[in-house]
């Protein structure tokens, strides 16, 4: 059933679309370290990528409009007297970048304003960018360094030492300690900052309670002896794994972090090709890109159901060692673009590689871009190690598609409540309830459902129920009959016992109350009492069925059919909120079910 659900699933055409060759970034030095990071990281205004350079560490920041052939002298970003190892953009920055290096430092850099690879002057006189900042802790090698999504100044920084260090680079000072106990091979943050969830060459998974330095989980990975990595889904309570099996095929595994002793469905062969794969999640496609290290192909899955739904592959003959995806609030929405990667090609030049939306509309696709994570960030880093939790505010990708900025969103939840209370017709029922319990001239005119064709358009809705009453007696009975178990709950439908014979209830309801001497109705609905105990006293109102009096009794007969409109509602998102329910739990015993199939296979 998935499996067709995907196929309905409007990014079942994405494509990738490959960029010309002048269109490029070319002639670099990518570095040809055999550590193994993603070599490039990529914000809406710069690429920066690891440098082959002599005489110590470098890596190179190149503006995004800037294409074409480099020149052979660019201005490098030197500081480190080893080679760099990893770099990674400031979230809420984007001139602010860290570097982590083989001489166990943390360089912190900000990109000058008006910055250009290609500046008017001697190649001689280029000058190189010094760094802003510099931190020092780790007695080895920090392999990755990466921003925290949610809280301004946090770094996170792995090392070869077995430990990772949380740095308030503001005050250049490590506030916490992760003892891994092996080398980290790869981590990454949850969407709130909370948690992180950390691969190591031991083959363990581990999801970190960061602030009380204690893993909150621990299980075991891939089985493989290859790298392994993990991401984290978004604001989601999963993570994606990528790694190898014992027999060193390529495997993707889901874990849920509220049980992670086993992957959900188990782990999912891919190929048995030897490069890792490096994988991208877009939380606003909920897809899922995996690019191999080492080969030129990057695949793509839709996650539907706790499944990742295989939807399609770039494939290229040109292999990549570095891959970097563009933030979403970077690009191309004129052209539907939903993701951008970039790939390093042969060490010489960067591709960025276009994932589209095929339509033909120019009009902004709202389906297809929701609102974004944006560049304010959600607290400080006093605050997070406080123990603040919470998700930065989006930001609208339609305000950014007309060009005004960069605009932040209000929560979704205020969008239906202002459509249900601000235009009258989207919610006529509870105003005439209110409005025929006032007036009965209120209740007339704003009651279009009611019509009729009786000629004084204010008693409209109540001369429906007066007159008809006698005439639809007969299909209102087969009416109950249909829903009706037998014959005693026919003979009982005057006592509301069914959410069935409400239909009935309005128009026999008059009679009732003209015929019987009981002073009220065994309705339980509160709001009519007042109102069912008042044409008691005029029978012969009622039950003449004149036009002139009607005014005068169309109050309360109006209200009681409107009310029945809204039990017979309510009833009807009672029961659809049980079958959801019903329906979830369905979904979930059958994953735990394939889950044993998959065991026992």
């Amino acid at each position: 059933m998935s499996g067709r659900f995907v196929r309905s699933s409007k990014y079942r055409h994405v494509f990738g679309r490959s960029t010309r060759k002048d269109q490029c970034y070319d002639n670099l030095r990518v570095s040809r370290n055999a550590w193994d990071t993603n070599l490039l990281k990529v914000n809406p205004k710069h690429i920066a990528v690891n440098w082959e350079a002599g005489g110590g560490g470098a890596f190179a920041i190149i503006p995004l409009e800037e294409r074409g052939k480099l020149p052979e002298r660019i201005p490098l970003c030197r500081g480190h007297t080893a080679v760099v190892l990893d770099t990674d953009w400031n979230p809420f920055n984007d001139d602010l970048i860290a570097s982590g290096s083989d001489d166990g430092k943390v360089l912190l850099w900000r990109v000058p304003e008006n910055f250009t690879v290609r500046p008017d002057v001697n190649s001689d006189d280029i000058q190189d960018l010094a760094p802003v900042g510099k931190l020092s802790g780790h007695p080895k090698k920090i392999g990755h360094v990466l921003f925290n999504p949610a809280a301004e100044n946090v770094l996170a920084t792995a090392s070869g030492d077995y430990t990772v260090k949380i740095w308030d680079i503001e005050a250049g000072k490590p506030k916490l300690t992760l003892n891994i106990g092996d080398i980290v091979q790869s981590q990454s943050w949850s969407a709130n900052g909370s948690l992180m969830v950390t691969t190591s060459r031991d083959k363990k998974l581990r999801i970190w309670d960061v602030r009380q330095e204690r893993p909150a989980h621990e299980t075991n990975g891939h089985t493989g002896a290859k790298n392994s990595r993990a991401i984290w889904l978004g604001e989601r309570d999963r993570i994606a794994t990528t790694g190898f099996s014992k027999m060193s095929d390529r495997q993707l595994a889901l874990w849920d972090i509220r049980a992670v002793r086993e992957p959900i469905n188990g782990f999912k062969t891919l190929d048995s090709i030897s490069g890792v794969c490096m994988p991208f999640w877009d939380d606003g496609t909920n897809c899922l890109y995996l690019a191999g290290r080492g080969d030129g192909n990057i695949r793509y899955f839709e996650l539907e159901n706790d499944k990742f739904e295989f939807l399609s592959e770039h494939k290229s003959a040109d292999p990549q060692r570095g891959v970097a995806f563009m933030p979403k609030r970077g690009v191309n929405m004129h052209e539907n673009e939903v993701a951008r990667a970039y790939k390093t090609v042969n060490d010489q030049y960067i591709e960025p590689v276009s994932f589209i939306v095929p339509r033909r509309s120019e009009n902004f696709q709202d389906d297809i871009y929701p609102p974004t994570t944006g560049v304010t960030p959600a607290m400080s880093c006093s605050e997070w190690l406080g123990g603040k939790e919470a998700i930065p505010p989006k930001i609208s990708m339609a305000s950014l598609f007309d060009g005004e900025g960069i605009k932040e969103v209000s929560g979704v939840e205020e969008k239906p409540t202002g459509s249900i209370e601000s235009p009258a017709a989207e919610s006529p029922k509870p105003v005439e309830t209110i409005k025929a319990t006032e007036a009965p001239k209120a209740s007339g005119p704003s009651s279009p459902k009611i019509s009729i064709t009786e000629p004084a358009p204010e008693p409209t809705p109540v001369a429906r129920p007066a007159p008809s009453m006698k005439d639809q007696g007969a299909s209102m009975a087969s009416m109950v009959d249909r829903f009706a178990d037998g014959e005693e709950e026919g003979n009982v439908s005057d006592d509301d016992d069914s959410s069935f014979e409400e239909v009935p209830k309005p128009i026999e309801r008059p009679v009732r109350a003209a015929a019987a001497t009981e002073p009220s109705s065994p309705r339980v609905s509160s709001p009519l009492r007042p109102k069912v105990t008042e044409p008691a006293s005029q029978p012969s109102i009622s039950s003449s069925a004149a036009p002139s009096p009607t005014s005068e009794t169309g109050s309360p007969s109006t209200s009681v059919p409107k009310n029945d409109i809204e039990e017979i509602k309510n009833l009807i998102a009672q029961q659809t909120k049980t079958i959801a329910t019903q329906a979830q739990q369905m979904q979930t015993l059958t994953a735990e079910i394939e889950a044993l199939k998959s065991k026992l296979n």
